[in-house]
């Protein structure tokens, strides 16, 4: 599957693989710098905060309180098309980075800055499962 993808999901190569194969298996994984200690995410083949090449997957615990939000009513794009509105995020992993997803199950209007939220995963019809977050 290297340098396939769909507009849903993007490529999986060998550095993102294990990535991957962590959310099919519903696991939430992060990089840290052996360096400098920082996690990061998304996943590099470098560190983000001191360039160290010295970094390794780790397990997230799957928690993270929302940062921000936007409810998306339109998206042309399949497989978006079919689920709108959605709500498109921006969360910080209880790790500390930050990571685009999508907040499920939890009306717009329930939502706020700081609620906390905790991972689960959605499978596409591609068969890749890719990390969204509900209500904890």
């Amino acid at each position: 599957m290297t340098g396939t993808g769909s507009p849903a999901t993007p490529g999986i190569d060998d550095l993102t693989r294990p990535y991957w194969d962590a959310a099919a298996a519903g696991d939430l994984l992060i990089r840290r710098c052996a360096d400098c200690r920082r996690p990061h995410h998304y996943p590099r083949e470098f560190c983000p905060h001191c360039w160290s090449e010295d970094v390794g997957w780790e397990r997230a615990t799957g928690r993270a309180t929302l940062y921000t939000w936007s409810v998306v009513h339109r998206n042309d794009l399949p497989p978006h098309r079919d689920r709108v509105p959605y709500t498109a995020a921006l969360v910080e992993l209880a790790e500390g980075p930050r990571m685009m997803t999508e907040v499920v199950d939890c009306p717009p209007e329930r939502l706020a800055v700081g609620m906390e939220l905790t991972a689960a995963f959605r499978t596409g019809e591609d068969g890749v499962a890719v990390a969204v977050f509900r209500p904890a």
